[in-house]
């Protein structure tokens, strides 16, 4: 198993509109608790709000630990409070081992690719 330790890049987010009304947020490197507060902060504007239906492109994520999962969580209620969702897409296969493993693709919707999320 790779080691996680010492200095990483920052999972850097990379907001497009894909339409009208659905953001899609791309996250690059290791998501850990080294930075899940720039994970939370790119995916919940002030006051906790989510963008009511966002796509989180995770093809570019190699690791993820409790403290990303729980960002997504946490975003995934907001933007069910705003009437809208949250779905992950492209999971690198050791990443979709981890969401599996913990149960989040029952939380929510766990697609191949970004284009699939956003047909869907």
């Amino acid at each position: 198993m790779p080691s996680h330790s010492g200095a990483r890049p920052r999972p850097l987010p990379e907001q497009t509109a894909a339409t009208e009304d659905i953001s899609v947020v791309t996250l690059h490197g290791a998501i850990d608790h080294h930075n899940v507060d720039d994970l939370s902060d790119s995916l919940l504007f002030p006051h906790g709000a989510a963008t009511a239906r966002t796509v989180i492109n995770l093809s570019a994520v190699t690791f993820i630990d409790s403290s990303g999962i729980n960002a997504f969580i946490t975003a995934h209620h907001a933007a069910q409070r705003a009437g809208g969702w949250l779905r992950l897409a492209g999971p690198v296969a050791s990443v979709l081992r981890i969401i599996e493993m913990v149960g989040l693709d029952e939380i929510m919707d766990c697609y191949p690719s970004t284009r699939r999320a956003l047909a869907a």
